[in-house]
């Protein structure tokens, strides 16, 4: 155990060393004069020695006060350094990761509580616009991308889950919809960021001769899934994140979801692999959507006539 005197004494007697004067170092210290001699003298009696000698202009320090000062002045002076620095210091790192505007709306702000919960000292900052430019020179850390491995050398990617897509509507769409022939001429709606999804879409369901009718285009799929439940046309949407409309039947799938080449995955920078928060946000990821991968398929629904 240290042997030494009360903190608050030590502060007390730094001030009054400082400016000879007991009144001022009172004011400064928002204490009363007696108070402040009070602690002079429980310290004076600790050290069993005199630190200021009274007489009736002031105080003068003694030379063990001298000596005490400079050290009281070094230690205070030290220790309000580091406590500065440290204020300075945002609790906990905080990581940066870009993505689509949609995947962020639609499947990761709903986890974001999770995630603060199980790791409080970690905070994400949530942005829309980054690239593989972008991690690779640390400007991002973490980067969501909708595509298709292999990934530029130098990024390492982990699948969160395939982004499978197919029609979806409202559950009072006035026409049946049982295969995919019966899209054709409906208006259709899409996403700028997926111009050709219909007619890939279309390819990977062997619609043979599509008549796509493409009648509006919107700048994200959140603005596109409430078109659809609007009934302003029949949309293209991956089913991981029209799930939540879905689930709730403000949408239905008549014609289920078919799977492409793409993905959906988490990327970093390959140098950056081991650091313990970018394996803590690739890893809690990955149980996430792996979590949702256990449960029951949404059941895919035909319209009514």
């Amino acid at each position: 155990m240290r042997k030494l005197p009360s903190l608050h004494a030590v502060r007390i007697f730094e001030a009054c060393a400082r400016v000879l004067n007991f009144s001022v170092a009172a004011r400064e210290l928002c204490l009363t004069h007696s108070a402040v001699s009070h602690q002079i003298r429980q310290l004076e009696e600790w050290l069993g020695q005199a630190l200021f000698t009274r007489h009736a202009s002031g105080v003068h320090l003694t030379p063990a006060g001298q000596s005490l000062q400079r050290a009281a002045t070094q230690a205070l002076t030290t220790l309000e350094d580091t406590c500065q620095q440290l204020l300075a210091v945002p609790a906990g790192e905080t990581l940066t990761l870009a993505a689509p505007g949609s995947f962020l709306a639609l499947w990761l702000i709903q986890r974001l509580e999770n995630f603060e919960h199980q790791y409080p000292e970690l905070r994400l900052q949530l942005q829309t616009q980054g690239n593989f430019h972008d991690l690779a020179t640390d400007r991002i850390d973490a980067l969501v991308v909708s595509g298709c491995p292999p990934w530029p050398h130098g990024i390492h990617g982990t699948t969160l889950f395939s982004d499978r897509a197919g029609p979806v509507c409202a559950p009072d769409w006035p026409h049946l919809l049982r295969q995919p022939a019966d899209l054709n001429g409906q208006p259709l709606l899409y996403t700028l960021s997926r111009r050709n999804a219909w007619a890939d879409w279309a390819e990977l369901s062997h619609w043979t001769n599509p008549q796509l009718h493409l009648v509006r285009h919107f700048d994200n799929l959140q603005l596109m899934l409430e078109a659809a439940v609007a009934k302003l046309g029949v949309a293209i949407a991956p089913e991981r994140l029209a799930r939540r409309e879905l689930s709730q039947g403000r949408l239905i799938a008549p014609l289920g979801f078919t799977a492409g080449p793409s993905e959906f995955s988490l990327c970093l920078s390959s140098h950056r692999l081991m650091e313990p928060a970018l394996q803590t946000l690739s890893q809690w990821m990955a149980a996430q959507a792996a979590h949702e991968k256990s449960f029951a398929a949404l059941p895919t629904l035909t319209t009514l006539t």
